[in-house]
């Protein structure tokens, strides 16, 4: 008798137990689908892109240099291409936050409330470096807005959901959690992301993860894959995202903080030879003539442990950090250097009017690789001093990547260096690469490339 009622008390307690950790599964999403809708828009952009046909029947092979002699010759056409995405509005009087990739170089946007009425909008700011636009709704209508939470407070587990617009289809939900936090992936300069296993495809770019609270704590951008969803998606942290969004408002662009130091991961290797507990920080490899940290004293060689008081774990922290950090303010850095620390005041500059800014942000001729829906740029010396490369890289670097594109889960400044097994050293030769793979039976290809982080990556892609 004392045994049957030991084991039904063990697993009354056993029930009750699973009871309190189920209690937050979410009966239903439809109240909280319901109240968002009005919120979210659908995003379509239009743009005309300039193309020269082949004024002869046949293909120059890869790497050849006829391809760059005749590349004008051929007649002169153009098309309209569309875009699709999604966004959230903000404020009653139509304030719009998106990615800045859905509507980079669109000359009509367009969005959609609800799912109903369609609506021209005007572009107040965008940022490429952290992927966000903020853009104004063309009307004097009053519309629903949702607010930006604290994604700081959200936790692995947590349940979330999407809404957006993926494959142009419209007003979808997903649901899941979050599945990480802090992820780098590669694919900017300032990466925070949360992961999550709510399906987002091609089409929510831009559009809000939300929690149970109806909070918005994401900025849905990026998917690992390119044939769709595999239940690993990437959103831009709100708490990243409300400084962006405030300052392109307010002023129509950004203003970040300025280091003017180029630094390298902390290997353990180097944190033995400099006597450092464990590796940690970021090591200063280059400092800027005249720069912040030039004017404060920070020399190459030195480790930075600590920021404004912020405790540098890890090389990836530094940059966001500096760049949430107000122009003109006086911070302490402490840094490692010759075995033991030392604190410098940094007055810090601001990123946009410094030469690196300048140096990125030049707008040299971009050619359009129509099989894989982007745009690229020649990989120049400057561009290769910049990014601390070796001299003899050769490749295109990424410019603009439509949201439809089969590499849409890269980013601009990544740098293709090799395409089916042939090292690029032209625009042309992509362009020519593509083209060929385009006229095969399978239409795949393998592209090598250097992320931000310059790291190289080998990826396949599937070419429409």
């Amino acid at each position: 008798m004392f045994k049957k009622f030991s084991t039904f008390f063990i697993i009354f307690l056993f029930s009750l137990n699973f009871k309190s950790y189920a209690k937050d599964y979410p009966g239903s999403f439809a109240d909280l689908s319901e109240k968002l809708m009005p919120s979210v828009v659908n995003i379509s952009t239009t743009q005309i892109i300039t193309t020269r046909t082949n004024p002869f029947p046949f293909e120059f092979p890869p790497g050849s240099p006829f391809g760059d002699m005749f590349r004008d010759f051929g007649e002169e056409q153009q098309r309209r291409t569309n875009a699709l995405g999604s966004g959230f509005i903000i404020d009653k009087d139509g304030i719009v936050v998106t990615n800045n990739h859905v509507i980079q170089g669109a000359e009509d946007i367009f969005v959609t409330v609800n799912g109903q009425k369609e609506y021209a909008a005007e572009i107040i700011g965008e940022d490429p470096l952290s992927d966000i636009a903020v853009l104004k709704i063309k009307s004097d209508e009053k519309f629903t807005p949702v607010k930006l939470g604290d994604s700081d407070s959200a936790r692995v587990g947590d349940w979330v959901i999407a809404i957006g617009n993926p494959f142009g289809l419209g007003g979808t939900v997903t649901s899941g959690i979050i599945s990480a936090r802090n992820r780098s992936i590669g694919l900017s300069r300032y990466e925070d992301y949360i992961q999550t296993d709510a399906s987002i495809n091609s089409g929510n770019s831009g559009g809000p993860l939300f929690d149970m609270n109806g909070d918005v704590i994401g900025i849905n951008t990026a998917i690992l894959g390119q044939s769709g969803s595999i239940g690993i998606g990437f959103a831009i942290p709100s708490n990243s995202a409300k400084k962006v969004i405030d300052q392109l408002i307010e002023f129509g662009e950004t203003k970040r903080g300025w280091l003017g130091v180029r630094i390298q991961i902390v290997t353990k290797e180097i944190a033995t030879e400099e006597n450092l507990d464990k590796p940690r920080g970021a090591l200063v490899i280059s400092v800027a003539e005249g720069s912040p940290s030039d004017k404060g004293g920070i020399k190459s060689g030195d480790i930075i442990l600590e920021f404004d008081g912020r405790i540098i774990n890890e090389m990836t922290e530094l940059p966001k950090i500096v760049a949430e950090t107000e122009v003109g303010s006086t911070v302490d850095v402490k840094v490692w250097r010759n075995k033991r620390e030392v604190i410098k005041k940094i007055k810090l500059g601001r990123l946009e009017t410094s030469e690196d800014f300048n140096i990125l942000e030049e707008k040299p001729k971009y050619t359009s690789i129509e099989g894989l829906k982007i745009k690229v740029k020649p990989l120049d010396k400057k561009y290769i001093e910049l990014r601390k490369l070796p001299k003899d890289t050769k490749g295109v670097v990424i410019t603009q990547i439509d949201s439809d594109s089969p590499i849409n889960y890269l980013n601009v400044e990544n740098i293709i260096i090799e395409a089916g097994g042939i090292k690029i050293k032209t625009v042309g030769d992509l362009k020519n690469i593509v083209n060929a793979a385009l006229k095969k039976s399978e239409k795949k290809i393998d592209i090598v490339i250097i992320n931000n982080q310059n790291q190289k990556r080998s990826i396949g892609v599937k070419l429409d």
